[in-house]
């Protein structure tokens, strides 16, 4: 960082304050990570995108301790170690603003809670800048959770009659327009505020977080940002555990050693193809030839029909559906399933689309969401048996906030994709934790 004049000079202590303290050490590799500016202009608080952080000259200046300007370098710091702007792509899509506020109530519960001081002197390590949004209540969710609450608890913008007159009711609960899962109007819903424990706070005031620079990421890159940051994380952690340093929940738990979702789905269905037992040379073995490797083709490596049961409830989103989707599509491609059949589930499913191959490149696309109420999975066991479907394998893509008695008695090979309960067990089959939170 090139010291400019008494910003530059104020930031670049407080990085090192930070570095050197046992409960802030833990995020050094963050910290050196991309570049750390103050701008004079275009920024009027501060913000990341998720690698670089970028600070207002005006902002810092209005900043009156060095404890709270720590703290405001810390927040932009664990918004990148907690990957907020990589794993809640989807989440800042629908609604930037609650997503912001999500974020910060989160890294701002961290903050808040790091009670050291400067060695020698009774100056806390970080505080608080004024109007950080915080409330106790968030202690140790995740940044899903906390989105989850305030968009069930958001109050929207009244809409416009006809002559641009307010509605007089702007959210009619029997307008069916409004579903969520119907492809209405509600995720698009313009919000003015939302109260938390009797304070309101105003969700046209939020910073961007820098997401418009890096919500066309691709997946590649994503990886290649998510690795990084662990890579920082890593490091920091040797720092911190020489220094005895006790880490807060969401960061452990961002560290606990995460299954690859996508190799696991891939190697699931792989476990169900049949005709396995001829080799030939003339055809290459597609799956190894990305890599240079020429070795034979099983002769008939197919497999049947594919079910895909995805949870329509309500916590499962559109981006979640897309991304599992994609790379279905992908799947389909190496093994080229005879049939696919998607399942719309909540409490029972509300109808089905069956891909062939021909369709699977642009199987994304073609998904039509159906669904909204509450969660009942037995429902797909129920019509899997009903329906006498003969599937070669089953894939059910949930929250994993289920009946606690689900009646499971499909014979097929059964995988559990679950997007949130860690703690979910089911009652048969293979289970993969999957996504951002």
């Amino acid at each position: 960082m090139l010291v400019k004049d008494r910003e530059e000079t104020l930031l670049k202590r407080d990085h090192i304050a930070l570095m050197k303290h046992p409960e802030t050490a833990f995020y050094s590799g963050v910290m050196l990570m991309g570049k750390s500016e103050v701008v004079d202009s275009g920024c009027p608080t501060a913000y990341t995108d998720g690698v670089n952080k970028v600070y207002g000259r005006a902002f810092l200046k209005r900043i009156a301790t060095a404890p709270k300007r720590r703290g405001l370098v810390l927040h932009e710091n664990l918004h990148v170690g907690l990957k907020h702007i990589t794993h809640g792509q989807m989440m800042f899509e629908e609604n930037h603003k609650m997503a912001n506020l999500a974020a910060d109530f989160i890294v701002n519960d961290i903050i808040e809670n790091i009670k050291g001081c400067i060695v020698g002197t009774q100056e806390r390590i970080v505080e608080l800048p004024d109007g950080a949004v915080y409330d106790p209540m968030f202690h140790n969710w995740s940044m899903r959770e906390v989105y989850n609450y305030l968009k069930k608890h958001a109050k929207p913008k009244p809409k416009p009659q006809k002559g641009g007159k307010p509605c007089d009711n702007p959210t009619n609960p029997d307008d069916g327009d409004n579903d969520p899962q119907s492809g209405g109007e509600k995720d698009k819903e313009e919000w003015e505020s939302v109260e938390v424990n009797g304070k309101e706070y105003d969700l046209s005031d939020s910073d961007e977080h820098g997401f418009g620079d890096l919500k066309d990421l691709t997946h590649e890159k994503a990886k290649e940002i998510n690795d990084a940051i662990d890579k920082a994380l890593r490091e920091g952690g040797i720092l911190a555990g020489r220094m005895g340093a006790k880490l807060p929940k969401v960061i452990s738990d961002l560290l606990e050693p995460k299954i690859d979702w996508v190799d696991a789905m891939r190697d699931f269905v792989n476990s169900s193809i049949k005709g396995k037992d001829e080799f030939t040379w003339r055809i290459m073995n597609k799956r190894h030839l990305a890599n240079d490797i020429l070795l034979p083709s099983v002769e008939n490596e197919t497999i049947g029909e594919v079910v895909v049961g995805i949870d329509t409830s309500g916590s499962i989103g559109g981006d979640e559906i897309t991304e599992f989707a994609t790379e279905l599509a992908s799947i389909c491609d190496l093994v080229q399933p005879e049939k696919v059949r998607v399942l719309w589930w909540d409490t029972e499913v509300h109808g089905e689309q069956v891909f062939m191959p021909h369709q699977y490149a642009s199987i994304a696309s073609l998904l039509k969401p159906l669904g909204g109420g509450g969660t009942h999975v037995g429902c797909v066991n129920d019509y899997i048996n009903k329906e006498k479907v003969q599937a070669d394998c089953v894939i059910v893509f949930t929250d994993g906030y289920l009946e606690s008695d689900i009646v499971w008695n499909i014979s097929s090979p059964s995988l559990w994709m679950i997007t949130r309960n860690k703690n979910f067990e089911p009652p048969v089959g293979k289970m993969v934790v999957f996504g951002d939170d």
